[in-house]
């Protein structure tokens, strides 16, 4: 008996050795080869052949989702670099690649660091990659896309054991922002400098309607992926940053942003930056855990509720709400993943400024910074890798295989160094040897009244995190949901299937968590993810007990403590029928 019948509309994107599940020989099967066409299949075939199509799985923009393929890069027709060896952790057959998307500097109008001053600090605090995402604006589209290259190629050099990426925040037209980085070439600055001119919201005329700008998103995110196609950069990606801040990033805009591309369009955060926002006064800003303080206005989707413009646990509603916004893309089978990281502008405890007679708008940068002897307790941001990082798991220490494994979605988040580790797999009933089964943000086919079951190894935390305390996990919840296939309504934000189906309880003093979890005999298809917490603040999920009986709680401002309520979230993993 299935758990909910679960099927995975999966994408794919197997980088691993052991982990395909294409049929014998490595032929692709009929319904999945598109150069068979529809008149040469069996009506089996054909079903399955429309039912993937509909849901964005096959066909162009679907990622080659399901093809079992060496590597999403490959499936989508890129080229492949590879880096140096080193860095990150074995866990799972993979080296897991501590990381941060989305981080400013003296370049950004708002911030006020050096690139080597975030990139330093990031190593210091244990991540093996940083992207550097100063605003997108007239200024910086005008030169500071240029000024800012030279103070990477830098880091870069100095620093060769982080990897450090070249990207822009976003302002997406007619909604919020966006990482968009690229992969590290000789036309990193060109692609980015051509895509903030043409693409940025703060270029877009004052008159443009809402159709147009959204339009004009959809458009950049389809010039990013021309650029790859094009060879012209060897990879490039957009996550979408703090998404239900303002209520501004409607359901059928992320629809239609991850459509555009998917090779491009990979996820959005989890959880937003400036978590040191919410410390308690008079030791912080006693404000909002990610500066989500906001109420709707008229530029807010009507249809989200009070409660998404609030963070839960640290978490984006989106993310944070079992049977929510990203459930629903989940159960459409759209390959959709949630990433963490610091947001840092100026960050909590520093005791520097910008430096004296900066012009920015002349200058499209502020002077470096000086020491003031002042300690900020007001900040609102940690460094990069201080308290949230996202964990890639990557076949080796490059750009390319970070890239790639964002890209496939094999990703697991956490804020405080909740856990060391983590590998999850799903794997038909009974298969014993070592890393078998599909990762996360995989997709494992297998025969209608298989048996399938979970195997999740968690290394818990027995070294202190940067608040000098060793975290300690409670609980791990098992949330599955079914996949029901295409929307009729592109703003739908709720997904009725998905579900807490099992919660573990962490014995005190353990080492690891190693469970197996049976999803019974697949009878329609599902996929599931992973949760879990210190479990100091919990209540009864949005959707009601029955369907998350211990989410997190709703942050209250003034009195949200990051460092006392700490989660972990991982991508999903898709079952999907033959």
């Amino acid at each position: 008996m299935s758990i909910f019948g679960a099927s995975d509309m999966g994408h794919g994107h197997h980088h691993d050795h052991d982990h395909d599940h294409a049929p014998a020989g490595g032929d692709v099967e009929p319904a999945l080869d598109l150069s068979v066409p529809d008149s040469e299949l069996s009506p089996a075939d054909v079903s399955r052949r429309g039912f993937l199509r509909g849901a964005g799985l096959l066909g162009a923009g679907a990622a080659a989702s399901v093809l079992a393929t060496p590597s999403a890069a490959a499936a989508a027709g890129l080229p492949h670099a590879h880096g140096p060896q080193g860095g990150g952790t074995a866990k799972g057959g993979f080296t897991w690649l501590a990381g941060d998307h989305h981080i400013h500097t003296q370049y950004s109008s708002d911030a006020q660091y050096r690139v080597a001053d975030q990139a330093r600090h990031g190593r210091a605090y244990g991540l093996d990659w940083v992207v550097i995402t100063d605003h997108g604006s007239v200024t910086h589209a005008k030169i500071g896309v240029d000024k800012v290259n030279p103070d990477i190629l830098a880091t870069r050099a100095e620093l060769k054991d982080l990897l450090t990426f070249q990207g822009l925040e976003w302002n997406i037209p007619g909604a919020e922002h966006a990482t968009v980085f690229v992969q590290p070439g000789k036309n990193e600055v060109a692609v980015l400098k051509q895509f903030e001119n043409a693409y940025d919201g703060s270029l877009q005329p004052a008159t443009a309607t809402t159709e147009q700008l959204e339009a004009t998103a959809i458009a950049g995110i389809k010039f990013l992926g021309e650029q790859v196609r094009k060879r012209k950069i060897d990879g490039a990606l957009f996550l979408a940053n703090h998404p239900a801040r303002r209520g501004i990033d409607s359901p059928h805009e992320i629809r239609n942003w991850r459509d555009a591309d998917p090779t491009v369009a990979v996820g959005f955060e989890g959880a937003p930056g400036h978590q040191a926002a919410g410390i308690p006064a008079p030791n912080g800003r006693g404000g909002a855990r990610g500066y989500y303080d906001n109420n709707p206005s008229a530029a807010s989707y009507p249809g989200y509720p009070l409660e998404s413009y609030r963070t839960w646990g640290g978490f984006d509603w989106m993310t944070a709400t079992v049977g929510g916004l990203w459930d629903s893309l989940l159960a459409e089978g759209k390959a959709w993943w949630i990433t963490v990281n610091s947001d840092s502008h100026v960050n909590y405890l520093d005791q520097s400024d910008r430096g004296p007679g900066s012009n920015f708008e002349l200058n499209g940068k502020y002077n470096d910074p000086v020491y003031t002897g002042t300690v900020n307790t007001g900040a609102g941001d940690f460094w990069p890798g201080f308290y949230g990082r996202t964990s890639v798991g990557a076949t080796s220490f490059s750009y390319q295989a970070v890239m790639d494994g964002l890209r496939a979605g094999r990703v697991w988040v956490d804020h405080g160094r909740l856990i060391k580790g983590l590998d999850a797999r799903v794997r038909q009933a009974g298969d014993r040897r070592s890393f078998t089964g599909t990762p996360l943000g995989g997709v494992l086919h297998v025969k209608r009244g298989t048996a399938t079951e979970l195997t999740v190894e968690i290394d818990l935390q027995d070294q202190p995190n940067w608040a000098q305390f060793v975290p300690v996990l409670q609980r791990v919840d098992v949330i599955v949901g079914q996949v029901t296939g295409p929307v009729a309504d592109k703003d739908t934000f709720q997904a009725p299937t998905a579900k807490v189906v099992k919660s573990y309880e962490v014995k005190a003093g353990s080492k690891k968590l190693a469970v197996t979890y049976n999803l019974g005999r697949l009878d329609k298809p599902f996929y599931l993810r992973l949760r879990g917490t210190d479990g100091n603040r919990t209540q009864p999920g949005l959707m009601g007990a029955a369907v998350d009986p211990h989410g997190p709680q709703l942050d209250v401002a003034g009195a949200a403590d990051p460092w006392g309520d700490l989660w972990f979230y991982t991508n999903p993993i898709w079952v999907l029928p033959k």
